[in-house]
């Protein structure tokens, strides 16, 4: 697909993997929907061709609002949609039950508040943006020898594979969106639209920088094998690409990892 001239809506667009993503498709001539609860860096949100809608994830109405104000400015721009590139994701840590190894408390269940949060915010809140896009992103023109008319991106981890300890609820949330994709690749064949799920390793963050010097080591040169160094936000964004870029990519879930493997523990 050519992303020239065409929408796309990127959630969690404001920062990080989505805002790298945000940054590669205005460069390409893309009109960006950014969905986020905190706005993008000003001269992001200051582009004519970037639309920022703050909006609560986990919202199915505030969703709905913003797919629909999306759906009126691209018919503004003439920029049909063209995809939706799910970035907007939590991590969230919490063994599945933790013991007191003094015997002064008894042992805590893993807290379902958490449970929830991480489905509503990774798995429920990837559905709900994809499913209302999608009311619109079936009409939109179909374009190429093959008729497309857009693609989904889905955003997993290294997690829902070799999640470690604690990762109980973050892995569930990753798996269900890798398990996600075949179906619903297939569901929507049939409307020229593609589906692929990108699963990252451990990517330079903020979350890493927070890490201690022994953390980051551990991760760098025991679970990644080549090159042995974090992600770079730039290289998530590179690899959306092409899947935009390619149409054969379809049903698939790509790892992206330097050969990555999370270790059992760090």
């Amino acid at each position: 697909m050519k992303v020239e001239k065409r929408t796309f809506i990127v959630s969690g667009g404001s920062s990080g993997l989505g805002l790298a993503t945000v940054r590669s498709l205005l460069d390409g001539g893309a009109y960006v929907s950014i969905v986020d609860l905190s706005e993008p860096p000003e001269e992001v949100r200051t582009s004519p061709r970037a639309r920022f809608f703050q909006t609560d994830i986990t919202n199915v109405d505030a969703i709905e609002r913003t797919v629909e104000g999306t759906a009126a400015w691209a018919n503004e721009t003439s920029a049909p949609l063209g995809g939706v590139i799910n970035c907007a994701g939590v991590g969230i840590a919490a063994k599945i039950i933790s013991v007191d190894k003094t015997g002064a408390r008894p042992p805590e269940p893993h807290s379902l508040d958490v449970w929830n949060f991480a489905l509503n915010v990774n798995l429920t809140g990837t559905f709900n943006l994809t499913r209302l896009a999608l009311k619109h992103l079936v009409y939109a023109p179909p374009e190429g020898e093959d008729g497309e008319r857009g693609v989904i991106v889905m955003v997993a981890s290294a997690a829902a594979f070799e999640g470690q300890p604690g990762q109980t609820a973050y892995s569930a949330t990753k798996g269900a969106l890798v398990g996600m994709t075949l179906p619903m690749a297939r569901d929507l064949a049939r409307y020229g639209v593609r589906v692929a799920t990108i699963a990252p390793g451990v990517f330079a963050s903020s979350m890493t920088d927070a890490m201690n010097a022994k953390t980051q080591k551990s991760l760098k040169t025991e679970g990644i094998v080549y090159p042995q160094r974090f992600g770079k936000p730039e290289e998530f964004a590179q690899t959306v690409r092409y899947i935009l870029d390619c149409p054969y990519v379809n049903g698939e879930t790509i790892r992206l990892s330097g050969a990555g493997r999370l270790p059992a523990r760090l």
